[in-house]
């Protein structure tokens, strides 16, 4: 039966009783995902690699859903198969993963090191395709999930002295359309967020660069670099079943970044 425009709710926007397992969301970005989720009703599950979590529990806690913690390393095996059974162990299901954990290792790129290109493409795409080919095994079962992989500005473009961030950041894209392609017939969807230039703690070095600052706010028609609560509203609506229709595609949350020269 065809749906009528007054069958649409605002519900649609909701989280509530969903579980949202959000990678490395005890520091930057993906703290950002998980408060998002958990104020619109979802439960959190977080794998980490870093030692604190106390902010981000506390930020949780305070919205008044469950948070779960379990530390280790993405880029091994046996952790990726420890975190799945682990947040089926704590709450029967996931609903939503969102692939936020990564890392970026600069240096000249003619003195590169293998080890360092290695390392980065292990955690930031690797990493990506294991622990979602795993989960989405799960989700095939409930016949319903929302994979969100996270790209960058540098999903587009390239950028000196990161060679694997931004080979990575390419390729998380065409993950995405794999994996839309791939189980969209099990009302699965994939998409990605493509984050610009936020103003963060990660990225303060470079924003005490005056020149750089400039030459990067001076790109963004918003006159203004992001903030982490830019991110929220995009990251509700790609989890939620408002986005539905939504499938093997990016937004990219930059302030207008992509539109300019």
């Amino acid at each position: 039966m065809e749906k009528k425009l007054s069958d649409f709710s605002m519900n649609a926007f909701s989280l509530k009783g969903k579980v949202a397992m959000v990678t490395g969301a005890n520091q930057g970005l993906g703290m950002a995902y998980a408060v998002a989720f958990a104020k619109a009703g979802a439960d959190i599950f977080i794998p980490h690699f870093t030692d604190d979590v106390s902010e981000i529990k506390g930020l949780i806690e305070e919205t008044g859903q469950k948070v779960k913690f379990l530390q280790g390393d993405l880029t091994k095996q046996d952790y990726i198969e420890q975190v799945v059974n682990t947040c089926l162990e704590e709450y029967g299901k996931i609903d939503i993963l969102v692939n936020n954990a990564g890392g970026s290792i600069f240096g000249e790129f003619l003195e590169y090191p293998d080890s360092a290109w290695q390392k980065l493409i292990d955690i930031d795409l690797n990493s990506v395709y294991y622990l979602s080919h795993r989960v989405v095994k799960e989700m095939v079962k409930q016949n319903s999930g929302k994979i969100i992989n996270i790209g960058s500005a540098l999903s587009f473009t390239a950028d000196k002295k990161c060679p694997p961030y931004t080979a990575s950041k390419h390729a998380v894209l065409g993950l995405t359309k794999v994996f839309a392609n791939e189980v969209g017939q099990y009302n699965i969807q994939t998409n990605a967020i493509c984050p610009g230039f936020l103003a963060t703690d990660v990225n303060k070095d470079l924003r005490a660069d005056k020149d750089f600052y400039n030459k990067i706010t001076n790109r963004i028609p918003s006159g203004r670099w992001g903030e982490l609560n830019d991110l929220m509203g995009t990251a509700i609506f790609l989890a939620s079943s408002a986005s539905d229709y939504i499938n093997g595609w990016y937004i990219s949350v930059d302030g207008g970044f992509q539109t300019t020269l």
